[in-house]
């Protein structure tokens, strides 16, 4: 079978664990660039939920196949959950806020697409890793009507900008491509609670589930502490799983054992959180 979607040819096939992938869906076209996904769609005919991935790279890096996300992958299709992996504008061509608008934009693609991927547009949850971390915070807490999502997952994501920065007494080269700053004046310190997550908490937010490494130098696992009493302060459910002695990245927690209990404890929370029921989905994955 060949499907054509947004004027790309794509050739479904099934893994071994029985689930259908998609690759290069077209879901924007924007200043220029186009936007891919991959979908990965458990048999059955569903509605699934569903879990879009954002991976990370320093805003300026990475793709939707980029190998420091590679480690959720089989996770994610054993979950029994549909799944999708975004590509978004990288800096420093494309600033602030326009990988947070791509992540927008795949929310509204999924749901207006809900049927053709037999997923429920109810139950859709954001995952990132890193900068994806940081996105999916931002664009769950101060999402557009139309860019609500059921659950939240960052992986060591930096919430507090401004708070992260000020601690380091600097404005690294990451921050300058993404938000187009070199200093902590007042402005720049403006500009980088605008694009913090922490900003935007408030009751009624969506659950979300915080997992970060103890001895992550990248983001401080301080700022997954601080972001999980800020959440529960304000009402929202609130989870937090601690990778103890992990460093930063899942593709460096797979290389030990020891640090993949995360993975069990991620489809619990998401199959919880999001009531993935084999009432409601038969025939998938991970029964």
């Amino acid at each position: 079978m060949r499907l054509r979607t947004s004027g790309l040819l794509l050739c479904p096939f099934l893994l071994a664990a029985g689930v259908e992938v998609r690759n290069d869906i077209e879901f924007s076209r924007v200043a220029g660039e186009v936007l891919l996904m991959d979908a990965h769609i458990p048999q059955g005919p569903g509605p699934f939920a569903a879990v879009i991935l954002v991976h990370g790279g320093g805003w300026s890096t990475g793709s939707k196949q980029a190998s420091f996300i590679k480690p959720l992958f089989p996770v994610l299709d054993n979950s029994g959950l549909a799944w999708f992996s975004i590509d978004y504008r990288l800096s420093p061509k494309y600033k602030h806020p326009a990988a947070a608008e791509d992540v927008e934009q795949a929310i509204r693609y999924v749901k207006a697409h809900a049927r053709e991927f037999r997923v429920d547009p109810t139950r859709l949850a954001l995952m990132g890793e890193s900068a994806g971390g940081h996105l999916v915070g931002l664009v769950a807490l101060h999402h557009k009507p139309d860019t609500g999502v059921a659950a939240v997952v960052p992986f060591y994501g930096a919430f507090d900008l401004e708070a992260l920065l000020v601690a380091r007494g600097e404005v690294s080269r990451g921050y300058t491509n993404f938000l187009g700053i070199s200093d902590l004046s007042e402005k720049s310190r403006a500009a980088l609670r605008e694009a913090s997550a922490a900003a935007y908490v408030k009751a009624g937010a969506p659950p979300f589930l915080l997992i970060h490494g103890t001895k992550d130098e990248a983001v401080p696992y301080d700022q997954s502490v601080r972001f999980a009493a800020q959440l529960k302060a304000a009402g929202v459910p609130c989870d937090f799983y601690t990778v103890q002695d992990g460093v930063h990245g899942v593709i460096n927690w797979e290389k030990n054992p020891d640090r993949h209990a995360y993975k069990a404890v991620l489809v619990e929370w998401l199959r919880k959180t999001l009531n993935v029921g084999a009432a409601r989905e038969s025939g998938a994955a991970g029964r």
